[in-house]
């Protein structure tokens, strides 16, 4: 690359984008999305609001960014083998106490930021949901579901055996126990391994 390709102005600073991306997920995490602001971000950073600004034009898309570092920048359609791994999945970060914190923290978000739900969806919940859908239609047709479930419903099952999981179970919960969990809840769908 030579100086006329670069962007006018100073280099981007890796350091500040992890900076930036950590507060915004611990603020989010202590504080939930309403009370996070770029304001605050910059300042736990470390950083100057401009800093942000050329980032993440917005609090959403921050936010976002925010959620995808956490779960490391997974890929937008997920590559699941199986429902045993989609399960193995869930089960590692439904255990995690951090992420169990997070996701109640973006369960609170539906209500009071819904520009945020909406963003996330649209950039990455839609395909990976589509993923989870395949998953169970591979299982259904591979005789591990009855031949008249649907993916559907079944996504939104286990989704909501996650939530009920996240405000009924202590945050000990084990990578092993969640996913016993959820694989009871399918059994109770008719999930046979």
């Amino acid at each position: 690359m030579t100086s006329a390709d670069r962007a006018p102005g100073r280099p981007r600073s890796r350091e500040a984008d992890a900076a930036i991306l950590d507060a915004a997920l611990d603020l989010l995490i202590e504080s939930g999305a309403g009370a996070t602001s770029i304001e605050q971000v910059a300042r736990r950073a470390g950083v100057t609001r401009a800093t942000v600004y050329r980032r993440f034009p917005d609090k959403t898309r921050l936010l976002i960014a925010a959620l995808e570092a956490a779960y490391g920048n997974p890929p937008r359609t997920p590559e699941i083998a199986d429902l045993e791994q989609l399960l193995s999945g869930w089960s590692t970060a439904v255990a995690d106490p951090r992420q169990r914190r997070l996701l109640r923290r973006l369960y609170g978000a539906i209500e009071d930021q819904p520009e945020l739900a909406r963003a996330y969806q649209d950039l990455f919940g839609r395909h990976r949901d589509q993923a989870r859908r395949d998953v169970f239609a591979h299982a259904r047709e591979s005789g591990h579901l009855p031949s008249d479930s649907d993916p559907d419903v079944l996504l939104d099952l286990l989704t909501g055996a996650i939530w009920q999981h996240l405000a009924t179970r202590p945050d000990t919960c084990t990578p092993a126990e969640t996913k016993d969990y959820l694989r009871a809840v399918l059994h109770q769908a008719g999930y046979r391994p």
